[in-house]
């Protein structure tokens, strides 16, 4: 499956990085598995893993961990964001 993957504010500078194209294995099937995939990476990709508060979207629609990826889909990671 391949997926676009976008990466925002501190995460986006910790990274390296602002987009990215993947290939995923068959049995990456939800953003849950999506992020520890990602996680796996090691060091910066840590933030990703369980235990860090990162929101998720899929094709801009706000996501759980259980949402299920679909081939083609834009998932994008941004840590939360406060206003005033």
């Amino acid at each position: 499956m391949h997926l676009t993957i976008l990466y925002f504010a501190s995460l986006r500078e910790a990274l390296g990085m602002t987009r990215e194209a993947v290939a995923l294995p068959s049995e990456i099937a939800t953003v849950g598995a999506l992020r520890a995939h990602l996680s796996d990476r090691g060091d910066a990709w840590q933030r990703l893993g369980p235990g860090h508060n990162v929101k998720a979207a899929v094709n801009q629609q706000m996501a759980t961990d259980t949402q299920t990826l679909q081939a083609g889909d834009e998932v994008a990671f941004f840590p939360p964001v406060t206003g005033g």
